[in-house]
């Protein structure tokens, strides 16, 4: 059974930080990019990042050079570092798991909250 479980979310300042993390289980974690989307109320679920088996990065604009993504293949883990966070961030984040080659297998955590209020 594939997990995909974050963790790390919360209430933060405008400006502050988190580090949302992601452990995998049932999957080979390898062979899967690992991404972190987002969905804010009223909107559609969105690409952040995304890191692939191989460690290449991609970011959409409105996070680069404020979040970082990375991978920890020993501990079937993935991290989303968010520094100067800004209210329009407030979301829920959401790990996705993609296979690098049978893109069909695809799987979801159950999203973390992020806040950012002052």
């Amino acid at each position: 059974q594939v997990q995909l479980v974050e963790s790390g979310g919360g209430l933060v300042q405008p400006g502050g930080s988190l580090r949302l993390s992601c452990a995998a289980s049932g999957i080979i974690f390898s062979a899967y990019d690992m991404g972190w989307y987002r969905q804010a109320p009223g909107k559609q679920r969105e690409l952040v990042a995304v890191i692939r088996r191989g460690g290449n990065t991609n970011y959409v604009d409105f996070v680069k050079g404020r979040f970082t993504i990375s991978r920890d293949n020993a501990k079937n883990a993935v991290y989303l570092e968010m520094n100067s966070l800004k209210p329009e961030d407030t979301a829920v984040y959401y790990c996705n798991a993609r296979h690098y080659l049978y893109r069909g297998n695809d799987y979801w955590g159950q999203g973390t909250q992020v806040t950012v209020s002052s």
